[in-house]
């Protein structure tokens, strides 16, 4: 089941949910919006390599915003920390971002009960488009777990993405070749 506005409020009040800044406006039916931090990165290399750290170039969203252009991929980062704790929380873009021709993630809309950070965005575009710092980007939804979580994810010695960061986080794929 997806949790409804209320719930969210409720879970928020007990701390199993945590969304810094938290604004009631960015409160839906049934999510809740997050917006684009002020940090992108794009990795260095064209080729990139899943056996090694590929190197991130890191830039701030100017307020005149940046235009994003096909065949790249960005990395941004939402505004919003997060801790969700007894739940799974998904990430999906909204409709207004995906009808600029805006992709958020590739593959990884999913987080773990008990991750515990930003959310690194994996950008793409159709077409040319300028975004900005601040602008609503995708929202999150909560589903409820059926069972007993025995190791929530902030607390895997294999989680790969426990490190707090308010910039992108590249793969770190390569960890899983060491």
């Amino acid at each position: 089941m997806i949790l409804s506005d209320k719930r969210i409020l409720e879970e928020i009040e007990k701390g199993n949910i945590v969304i810094d800044p938290f604004d009631i406006n960015c409160l839906g039916t049934n999510s809740y919006d997050v917006h684009l931090g002020e940090w992108m990165a794009v990795y260095k290399n064209e080729i990139l390599d899943a056996k090694i750290e590929n190197e991130l170039e890191y830039f701030k969203i100017p307020p005149e915003g940046i235009i994003l252009y096909p065949n790249k991929l960005y990395l941004g980062v939402t505004l919003e920390y997060t801790e969700t704790h007894g739940f799974v929380p998904f990430l999906e873009g909204k409709s207004s971002v995906g009808r600029l021709g805006i992709d958020i993630h590739s593959t990884a809309g999913k987080g773990d009960a008990g991750y515990c950070n930003h959310w690194t965005l994996e950008i793409s575009v159709k077409q040319p488009v300028r975004i900005y710092a601040g602008m609503p980007i995708g929202q999150l939804i909560y589903f409820e777990i059926s069972g007993e979580i025995l190791t929530p994810y902030n607390k895997k010695k294999t989680a790969k993405y426990n490190q707090r960061s308010n910039k992108p986080i590249g793969s770190m794929m390569w960890k899983n070749f060491l």
